[in-house]
């Protein structure tokens, strides 16, 4: 399965293209998404749907979360892909249906044969596209389609979207605070909530803009580049160099071969700790460590990276890399770098840079001053920014737990509302203000001003005019009477795309490639202003409504709501 192809049916260049066949579009990266992958109560409602005979009724509900996470004031939408791959698959087998016979006997034989007759071809859905940077309240997703089926599908779309956006945000957020020039590799495989989180974190975390993994069947499945080199237990799996039977090792041009190539390790090891800048630093090494790089450089001459931290970095590992780096350098390979993963990572690798830049400038090596220094051991976003704060020499983060678990937020809060059934607007109140929906079938719109920015997304109802560039728009809080703004966007942006298109003849967008998807991403927080993603205090960014479609939520606000008496 290649989870980054293009669907097909999308036009030459992202343009649209008439609805695909549902065989056109591939199964669910993760086997365990299927039909049944949702909770008990929606097949209650869709039984007393069908019971009252509504369940043919045209419902449309939106997906959409309430809160920013991590504190921060902007999230990124993921997920799309797997909900179209699902609904593009929805159907029950018979083995499914008779699970739900045996947990369901109340209910009358003939909803299971609806049951069995039920697909997605009559849905229609609309979304941001993937990688989009959005904001609370704005749906990241419309669904359209007879109640009963779109109800089902409500627990997996959420699932879905849920986690993928949050694990990308985080990834995001890692890459803002980190900068452009350096180097992130997702390491959370083994930390992972099981293997199913673990390949959604590999996807994601590359998706928000992340350079590679380390995750093998992530490579596979999604075509992300892999990264990863040995661990403190290979280092301290030798004991000597005796340990080494095969010394020989052919020059990266292949004219000749160097018969002992850990002779040639030991002479550079003892030309360095003769070099008088380095005497007080290097002593005698571990023989053991430089027996293993030895080995692991035999092995991967052209990929030579070693961690560094089993015994001493500064007294053992450094010397002991310089030395077969050097000695790979004479055979006219490059060393790629070392890894730190434990003590004071900005002060090492400082120190390591140092020694790397004497080298250079004591042996005429060029580029061995900017050697790749790599730095793992529970890193977050925190501690990179606090790094960046004391200044340091690191090239590479390898992040692991606290990325791909998101440990600082459990879930992103994603909510599925029914917004309109057979063409009549709801609305779900609230005592709590934040928890009202916003009710009707909307189109989103994203306004930019002068700059390029980002100024306000709002949300119009869809029978209203669309917003214009250089045209006054009035923008309301949809729920706060004093919040309101004329706006005169520059540029306007329709944020909601056709992805499954249904029984309808409405062109459908294209499913880009996960590398296209990660484009987007890195080009929208780009677009946002510093103040709306800097990590503290970041401004919030505004979300409204037409001064319409304000008017409706609160017409039917007060329909709705009880009229209470007082005694």
């Amino acid at each position: 399965m290649e989870a980054t192809a293009p669907t097909a049916g999308a036009g030459a260049n992202g343009s649209l293209a008439p609805a695909p066949a549902r065989a056109q579009v591939g199964p669910p990266t993760n086997p365990m998404a299927t039909a049944l992958l949702t909770d008990q109560y929606q097949f209650s409602m869709a039984y007393a749907y069908w019971k009252a005979g509504k369940h043919a009724d045209r419902a449309v509900f939106d997906l959409y979360f309430r809160k920013n996470p991590f504190g921060g004031e902007f999230t990124v939408f993921a997920g799309l892909e797997e909900c179209v791959r699902f609904i593009a698959n929805f159907k029950f087998t018979a083995d499914e249906i008779s699970f739900l016979k045996s947990v369901m006997p109340i209910c009358e034989d003939a909803f299971f044969d609806y049951l069995r007759g039920i697909d997605c071809s009559d849905v229609e859905v609309y979304s941001i596209p993937e990688g989009s940077v959005v904001f609370p309240k704005v749906p990241l997703m419309r669904i359209e389609g007879p109640v009963a089926v779109v109800q089902l599908l409500e627990t997996p779309f959420v699932n879905l979207i849920n986690y993928a956006s949050l694990v990308t945000t985080n990834a995001a957020r890692h890459r803002h605070v980190a900068g452009k020039s350096k180097v992130l590799m997702e390491f959370g495989l083994r930390r992972a909530q099981g293997p199913d989180g673990a390949i959604s974190a590999s996807k994601y975390c590359f998706m928000g803009g992340f350079d590679a993994t380390s995750n093998v069947l992530a490579g596979h499945l999604f075509g992300i580049p892999l990264r990863g080199t040995h661990s403190h237990a290979y280092v301290s799996s030798y004991m000597s160099l005796t340990e080494i039977p095969d010394r020989t090792l052919r020059n990266k041009d292949g004219s000749r071969i160097c018969k002992d190539f850990v002779s040639l390790v030991q002479e550079w090891l003892h030309k360095i700790q003769a070099v008088d800048s380095l005497s007080c630093v290097f002593g005698d090494t571990n023989q053991s460590e430089l027996a293993a790089f030895a080995s692991y450089a035999l092995a991967f001459p052209s990929n030579f990276l070693a961690l560094v931290d089993t015994y001493d970095v500064m007294r053992s590992g450094i010397p002991n890399f310089c030395a077969v780096a050097l000695a790979l350098h004479d055979l006219g390979y490059k060393a790629s770098g070392i890894r730190l993963d434990s003590g004071d990572l900005a002060y090492l690798s400082i120190q390591a840079r140092k020694v790397f830049q004497a080298i250079e400038k004591e042996f005429n090596i060029p580029c061995f001053g900017k050697m790749i220094i790599t730095a793992s051991n529970d890193l977050n976003e925190e501690t990179i920014d606090a790094l960046n704060k004391q200044g340091h020499e690191v090239d590479a983060f390898g992040i692991g737990t606290y990325l791909v678990t998101c440990y600082s937020q459990a879930a992103l809060g994603c909510v599925f509302k029914l917004v309109e059934i057979n063409s009549r607007p709801r609305i779900k109140l609230s005592e709590d203000v934040a928890k009202v929906s916003i009710p009707c079938k909307k189109r989103c719109f994203r306004l930019y001003g002068k700059e390029g920015y980002p100024l306000v997304d709002i949300m119009i109802r869809e029978s209203e005019p669309s917003p214009k560039a250089g045209e006054r728009i009035l923008c309301r809080h949809p729920f706060l009477e004093s919040k309101r703004a004329y706006v005169v966007p520059q540029h306007v942006e329709e944020l909601l795309q056709c992805y499954w298109p249904g029984s309808s003849n409405k062109p459908r967008a294209e499913l880009p490639s996960l590398e296209k998807i990660r484009s987007r991403c890195m080009q929208q927080l780009e677009k946002l202003r510093p103040d709306h993603i800097r990590r503290l205090n970041p401004t919030p960014y505004k979300v409204s409504v037409s001064g319409k479609l304000y008017e409706f939520i609160h017409y039917l606000w007060l329909n709705e709501a009880p009229v209470g008496e007082l005694q």
